[in-house]
């Protein structure tokens, strides 16, 4: 690790660029966002550069740095796989930005350093396994255990996305087609548009996810069944996880995770899925909000 106590991350999203600097304590130093390059990977690299040239300038201090992205780095080929934003696929974006910056970094993807983030000092601290869940215009996750995020052989652990929704109900199936080329993926389910697009397939009104949420918490009856298929369609998911895994938390994350019915109803519908007498694992708020991803970049070097 470079000299100091600085650590920076930088969260690479579809649409803003994002970096913050974190002290030895966890305390935010600086945080800053600016659009991302659209299309333009050599774009990306400067900008990610430049970020963190600025950053280091302003406190001072040379800093390690990790990266959040979309997709993973292949264990395979070392380039980046399943990356929406799509100009990053294919490319060698850690060797090509270490040769840039000019020291080694560490790289995740943007849903596993949420859940660090949450299982370092936020939400799910004090817990040895955290599931950290992304709900929004796609649906993520990421796993941490005793602090460390887990990656996998494949660079794949936690992906629970693109698994199919467990037990389908007879007018779930065949679900509807993914981008990664499947039906019924948890994605088409439960992320916004998902949510979205069930709402608007069973009554003809488009809402936007928050919005029918909204409605449902007022007692409308349209969005209230709506959102009774999507608690159970959750439930039924995050079963799988506690099935499979049996986290110590579950931390919800994305913009659905403002949803405040989730937290009320979420708990009251895992029982019938999980296959135990009992559950108790407890779904819980992010505490750091959209800053966790970035945090959970810093974070990367946890063992510094």
């Amino acid at each position: 690790m470079p000299p100091g106590n600085l650590r920076i991350g930088i969260d690479l999203g579809g649409t803003k660029l994002e970096i913050a600097a974190l002290a030895r304590n966890g305390e935010m130093l600086l945080r800053e966002r600016v659009p991302a390059p659209q299309g333009d990977y050599a774009a990306t690299l400067k900008a990610i550069s430049d970020l963190i040239a600025l950053a280091e300038k302003k406190l001072g201090e040379t800093a390690s740095i990790g990266i959040a992205m979309p997709g993973a780095l292949s264990r395979a080929s070392g380039l980046v796989k399943n990356a929406n934003s799509v100009w990053l696929n294919g490319q060698p974006f850690d060797r090509d930005l270490e040769e840039l910056l000019g020291r080694k970094i560490r790289i995740a993807n943007d849903a596993d350093c949420f859940a660090l983030s949450e299982a370092k000092d936020g939400a799910g601290a004090g817990h040895k396994t955290v599931f950290g869940v992304i709900l929004g215009t796609g649906v993520g996750g990421g796993i941490v255990v005793s602090g460390s995020a887990l990656s996998g052989p494949n660079a794949i652990a936690g992906e629970w996305g693109h698994n199919a929704l467990p037990a389908p109900m007879d007018d779930e199936r065949p679900g509807p087609l993914c981008y990664c080329g499947r039906r019924g993926c948890i994605e088409t389910f439960l992320s916004g548009p998902g949510l979205a697009a069930d709402h608007a397939q069973r009554n003809g009104e488009t809402l936007a996810a928050i919005d029918i949420a909204a409605r449902a918490e007022t007692g409308d009856p349209a969005a209230s069944q709506t959102m009774a298929r999507y608690y159970d369609r959750l439930a039924r998911a995050l079963a799988g996880v506690i099935n499979l895994l049996d986290p110590d938390a579950i931390v919800l994350g994305g913009g659905l995770s403002n949803i405040a019915g989730l937290y009320r109803e979420i708990p009251k519908r895992l029982a019938a899925y999980v296959f135990s007498d009992v559950c108790t694992t407890p779904v819980l708020r992010n505490h750091h909000g959209d800053s966790s991803g970035v945090r959970g970049a810093a974070w990367l070097w946890n063992d510094a």
